[in-house]
């Protein structure tokens, strides 16, 4: 498992997927300035054991509200998605199929539209038991109602059993 994470292949994948959406920064332009050279290098140092992960840069965003972010440097990011490439086959297989968060072809709209379908199930059957609670409480009626709404009259009550 160790020589497929470290093959060039599986490395270069990860250059491609952690440039993904960022080619444009500089840390990633300068290391793809020589992709093929940091690549080697990064296999090297893989595969002999020197690898060592490099400090976290740390920085604000104010979207909705102010939070801090650190973010791995860019050589680092490219070893996570290698080994993310080898194990995650393996994982996924292993979850079970109600599992969305961070899974290919899930996410949280999947996970949400799996929801309401479960909602709308259980609304269903909500319904289909109270119907049937409304069918046994109308099974058995005193005779006089039922005559009333026939316009007869009965003397008596008596109790019918309606069927069906």
């Amino acid at each position: 498992m160790f020589d497929k994470i470290c093959s060039f292949e599986n490395l270069h994948s990860a250059y491609l997927k952690a440039r993904k959406c960022k080619r444009y920064k500089k840390e990633i332009l300068e290391f793809g300035f020589n992709a093929e050279e940091n690549l080697l290098k990064l296999k090297e140092r893989l595969e002999t054991q020197t690898y060592k992960h490099g400090g976290y840069r740390e920085f604000v965003v104010n979207d909705a509200k102010k939070r801090t972010i650190r973010a791995a440097p860019f050589a680092d990011r490219v070893v996570h998605h290698a080994l993310c490439n080898v194990i995650e086959p393996i994982f996924d297989q292993t979850f079970i199929f109600d599992s969305y968060a961070c899974r290919k072809e899930k996410g949280t709209h999947k996970a949400a539209k799996r929801v309401k379908t479960f909602l709308r199930s259980l609304a269903f059957a909500e319904r289909e038991r109270e119907r049937e609670r409304e069918r046994e409480r109308v099974k058995i009626r005193p005779a006089k109602l039922i005559m009333r709404r026939l316009d007869l009259r009965v003397a008596m009550p008596v109790y019918i059993i309606l069927t069906i």
